[in-house]
């Protein structure tokens, strides 16, 4: 099930021009859970991820389950392809981090669809090839490993736990090198405001320790004397 909470392109890519800690800290002031995927990485440093989550689960591998699913390009994970475009990431659950979610043929029609990324907490094959696809891929690792063996794909645009995070159809997904950061649909606009407070002030802060060095601590994490010293850049127009 979707959220009633529709990201806007416009605000798609405001959150993907932010770092992905910017986004962290602005789920922390509302008091949301940390949302960063564990342990999917950039498998091609200096790539830079935004897109709509679309989701599919794997399950471990089981005789009769695998009698039962769908075949071809009805399969679950084609049918999660077919979802995707320039504004979508794929996030695939896998069952474990050494696991092949898929590889070079498979992806090639994500390469077709020009999708926003592709993330998981397993891992995929044939890098050599995907770097070559022209999207982002975030993983766990690479692998020469077989996925049908030890798992199957399942659930297509469900919600769904990767990488110890809750992801919903429709969340914002944004990527760099510092990781993989999940923005809930319903809090897209608001992290976006207090993101964009946070980067203003955090350039004051730098811009005072430039002119009078000493200890980040006066002023970080914020404090009474942060937000006086906010007001007196903005009173002079520095910020």
């Amino acid at each position: 099930m979707t959220s009633e909470h529709m990201i806007s392109n416009e605000i798609l890519a405001q959150l993907g021009e932010l770092p992905t800690q910017t986004l962290i800290d602005g789920l922390w002031v509302d008091n949301w859970p940390q949302a960063m995927i564990h342990g999917s990485r950039s498998l091609f440093p200096g790539q830079k991820m935004v897109g709509r989550a679309v989701t599919l689960r794997f399950i471990p591998h089981r005789p009769d389950i695998l009698k039962d699913k769908p075949i071809a390009e009805k399969s679950p994970e084609y049918v999660a392809f077919e979802l995707c475009g320039p504004n979508e990431v794929l996030v695939a659950s896998s069952v474990g981090p050494w696991e092949s979610i898929g590889g070079d043929i498979k992806f090639f029609r994500l390469s077709q669809l020009k999708v926003g990324g592709l993330v998981t907490d397993g891992s995929v094959r044939d890098t050599s090839e995907l770097k070559n696809y022209g999207f982002p891929v975030f993983a766990h690792s690479s692998t020469a490993k077989q996925g049908p063996a030890v798992m199957q794909p399942w659930g297509v645009n469900e919600v769904i736990s990767c990488g110890g995070v809750v992801v919903r159809p429709g969340d914002a997904i944004i990527g760099d090198d510092d990781g993989v950061v999940v923005v809930p649909a319903a809090m897209a606009e608001r992290v976006l405001e207090i993101a964009d407070e946070r980067e203003r002030v955090e350039d004051v802060i730098k811009q005072e320790l430039r002119k009078n060095p000493g200890s980040p601590g006066r002023y970080y994490p914020f404090n009474d004397n942060t937000w006086k010293l906010f007001e007196e850049y903005k009173s002079r127009g520095n910020v």
